[in-house]
């Protein structure tokens, strides 16, 4: 909660300062109503932080600075953004994103020792509100002719901070020994259903994604820019990994063999590392108190429609 907290703060203190500082925007008032309408692109990469891989290191789960590079993986998406006034957008995405975790990855002791993986594809459906500074930047060009004339160079910087709400469909899968990915819902891996056991997750939920970007506008017609998105779940099985180990014997008669197979690949260094202790815990396999998250860093690419301007209205001289 304290994370979550202190990245709602940052979020609302950018807006605030965007807010101090909109009233700079546009040379002209009603200039931002030429940019009004605009789809795009974007591409770039994805990552997820949750119960499985990480760094080398306890106590950093969950936390950007636990985040392995190796897991990186893609993100794409398309959008369509309308400007409400000059300082305050509102946007829909649909995003593709490929997530992925390996305790194979990490040398800490417990998540290496459990062995569990998972690779998931995220299609994510979101609106968000947007709260737009821009910084115009204009330089003179003169003609080597007999009069001089300046041009103004058609380049806007807009640099914006949002917040909003979105829902994603996931499926979470697991290399099993034979090297073959295997969706791991239908399993149950920790009992889901038996008795003792938590009930079964949906592979939809809902996020709120928050996030920093750039964007520059070239000639108030195409648009390049940069973005940084983070996304708050409300599920921890997304790397279908949260609560304990389930007997293996017991997942074996109700789901089959494999369901044991994935729900307890740990490599046996540690004697009764998934059993549980002598006064009847179950062990630990994950960590139910912290939900899953992912996040994406992409490029964008975007057309402005043309702005149109409105009839004028001849009057009468008399």
């Amino acid at each position: 909660m304290k994370k979550i907290f202190i990245l709602y703060s940052f979020t609302l203190f950018m807006i605030g300062s965007i807010f101090k500082l909109s009233a700079q925007n546009f040379a002209r008032s009603n200039d931002w109503k030429k940019i009004r309408k605009e789809v795009f692109i974007q591409m770039g990469a994805s990552g997820f932080l949750g119960d499985l891989g990480g760094l080398d290191k306890v106590g950093t789960d969950y936390s950007p600075v636990d985040y392995d590079f190796q897991i990186t993986r893609t993100a794409m998406g398309i959008g369509y953004k309308y400007k409400l006034q000059k300082w305050l957008n509102v946007v829909g995405t649909f995003n593709w994103l490929i997530v992925k975790g390996d305790d194979k990855l990490t040398n800490e002791t417990f998540r290496h020792e459990r062995n569990l993986n998972f690779k998931s594809n995220i299609f994510e459906l979101a609106g968000r509100i947007e709260f737009a500074y821009f910084a115009n930047r204009v330089t003179s060009r003169y003609n080597i002719k007999k009069t001089f004339s300046r041009r103004m160079k058609g380049v806007q910087t807009e640099w914006i901070a949002f917040i909003g709400i979105g829902g994603f469909y996931y499926n979470p899968k697991g290399l099993d020994k034979s090297g073959n990915w295997v969706a791991l819902k239908p399993l149950h891996t920790e009992g889901q259903g038996l008795p003792g056991g938590p009930k079964q997750y949906s592979n939809f939920s809902i996020c709120i994604p928050m996030g920093i970007g750039v964007n520059m506008y070239i000639k108030k017609q195409w648009t390049l820019g940069l973005e940084i998105n983070w996304r708050k779940t409300f599920t921890d099985y997304i790397d279908d990994v949260s609560t304990n180990y389930y007997d293996p014997v017991k997942l074996s008669a109700a789901y089959g063999p494999k369901s044991a197979e994935m729900a307890d690949p740990s490599l046996g260094n540690i004697p009764g590392f998934s059993k549980p202790a002598a006064d009847g815990t179950p062990a630990k396999r994950g960590d139910p108190n912290q939900k899953d998250s992912y996040f994406s860093v992409q490029l964008k690419g975007g057309y402005v429609f043309k702005y149109k301007r409105g009839r004028s209205r001849l009057r009468s001289k008399f």
